[in-house]
C-alpha cells in the first residue's frame, strides 16, 4: 500500500491519491479536510449511473447533502453556455462559500466544473475525482481549470487549486478501450520529459505482454489482478511526475511548461478536427512531430524517436499527421499560451526524461516536418 502523493506550492498543499477503491474513502477524507456544506456534485453523463448516483448515496448515508447535476460528455461541454448553466444551477440551489464542488468524471467535467468552482462567489472549494486515465495523470492535478473559446482551446480559465485528488483506478475498468488508450499519451509524455524509468517500465511492460502496433495493449482487465497492479504502479508514477513539476512551479512560468510537451502541435490538429480527434491521440501524433523536429535541429538522436513512436504503437496510439493545411496548423500554434513575445516557446526532447525550452525553431522547418 503506498502512501499519498503530496502536492506542495508556495500557496497550498492537498493529499493526491491514486488507488483502487479510493472513491469508497470519499466521506471520511471529506470530513478529515474538513469539507463540510453542501456537496455540488458535477459529472460526466456518461459516468452518472455507473458512479455518480451510488456516490451521491454514499455521502448521503454519510450525512452530507449532495446536489447532483450530470454533464453532456465531450470537449463541447467545455463553453460558456455550459458553464453558465452551473452557476445559474448553483446560485439557483442557495450555494454559499463553505459549499465544495466534486468534479466526477474525465477532464472536461474537471476543467469545466474546476472553473464554475474558481468564480462563483468569487471561489469555492473544489474536490476533483477523475475517472478517465487521462484526468487522472494530467487535468485533475495542478489546479488548471477552464473553457474552450472558438478561437483555441482552454483560452479562458483560472488557477484554481483543488483541495484534494482522489484517483480510483477501479473506474478504469469501465472506459471504452479509446478513451483509455488516449490516456496513455499522457502518461508516455510525463516519461519522455522528465521519468526515464517510467518510460522504461512502459517498454518493459509493452515487451513482456507482447504489445506492438499489430497487438497493442494498455487495456484494463479487472480480472486480471497482476496487470492492473502493474498499471496503477505506473499511473501514480506518472502522476507524481506532474505532482513534482506543478510543486515547483505551480502557475506555468517555467518548469510548468514542459508538461505541455506535444501539445502545440497536438492542440492544433485536435482543433482543426473539430474535437473528433481525442485530446490524447492528438498529444500523441505531437510528440511524434516535435520529437522529429528536435531531431532536425540536432537536440536528439533518430532512436529518440523512434523509440517513443514504438511506445506509442504498442499502447494503441497513432503519430501520423492529419491531413491538415500547413498554414492553419501554424497559425493555431502562435495562439498557443506558451507563445511570449510572437514566439513559440517549443518544448523538443534531447533524450528520454530530458527536455529543453526553445523559442528559435525556424516557421520552415515546421513547415517540413509537418509536410513530411
Amino acid at each position: 500500500m503506498h502512501s499519498d502523493l503530496t502536492l506542495t506550492t508556495s500557496t497550498t498543499s492537498y493529499p493526491v491519491v491514486v488507488a483502487a477503491g479510493a472513491l469508497a474513502d470519499l466521506p471520511a477524507r471529506l470530513r478529515t479536510l474538513g469539507l463540510g456544506g453542501t456537496l455540488w456534485l458535477v459529472c460526466d453523463g456518461a459516468v452518472a449511473d455507473w458512479y455518480a448516483a451510488p456516490l451521491a448515496a454514499r455521502l448521503r448515508d454519510a450525512g452530507f447533502v449532495v446536489q447532483m447535476m450530470p454533464v453532456p460528455p465531450g470537449d463541447a461541454s467545455k463553453n460558456v453556455a455550459q458553464l453558465s448553466e452551473l452557476h445559474t444551477w448553483m446560485i439557483a440551489g442557495g450555494v454559499e462559500r463553505r459549499d465544495t464542488v466534486l468534479a466526477l468524471g474525465g477532464g472536461v467535467v474537471g476543467d469545466l466544473a474546476g472553473f464554475a468552482a474558481a468564480s462563483i462567489l468569487r471561489g469555492v472549494a473544489v474536490v476533483q475525482l477523475p475517472t478517465t486515465l487521462l484526468a487522472m495523470v494530467d487535468a485533475a492535478v495542478g489546479g488548471k481549470t477552464g473553457i474552450n473559446h472558438p478561437l483555441g482551446k482552454n483560452m479562458i480559465g483560472a488557477f484554481h487549486q483543488p483541495r484534494m485528488v482522489l484517483a480510483d483506478t477501479d473506474t478504469l475498468a469501465t472506459l471504452p478501450p479509446h478513451s483509455l488508450r488516449e490516456g496513455w499519451a499522457e502518461v508516455i509524455k510525463h516519461g519522455v520529459i522528465r521519468d526515464a524509468g517510467l518510460f522504461a517500465d512502459l517498454e518493459a511492460l509493452a515487451a513482456q505482454r507482447g504489445w506492438n502496433a499489430d497487438q497493442p495493449g494498455g487495456l484494463w482487465d479487472a480480472h486480471d489482478a497482476e496487470l492492473t497492479a502493474r498499471l496503477t504502479a505506473i499511473i501514480r508514477r506518472a502522476v507524481a511526475v506532474k505532482v513534482e513539476v506543478v510543486g515547483i512551479d505551480e502557475h506555468e512560468q517555467g518548469e510548468r511548461i514542459t508538461l505541455n510537451y506535444g501539445h502545440t502541435i497536438g492542440h492544433a490538429v485536435e482543433q482543426l478536427s473539430r474535437y473528433a480527434m481525442l485530446h490524447g491521440e492528438a498529444v500523441a501524433v505531437g510528440m511524434h512531430a516535435e520529437a522529429r523536429l528536435a531531431q532536425a535541429l540536432g537536440m536528439c538522436d533518430p532512436d529518440l524517436v523512434a523509440r517513443q513512436a514504438a511506445l506509442i504503437h504498442a499502447y494503441g496510439l497513432k503519430t501520423a499527421l492529419p491531413n491538415h493545411d500547413s498554414d492553419a496548423v501554424i497559425a493555431l500554434t502562435m495562439r498557443d499560451k506558451k507563445v511570449h513575445a510572437k514566439k513559440i516557446r517549443w518544448v523538443l526532447p534531447c533524450a528520454i526524461g530530458q527536455v529543453q525550452v526553445r523559442d528559435d525553431v525556424p516557421e520552415a522547418l515546421v513547415r517540413q516536418i509537418l509536410a513530411s
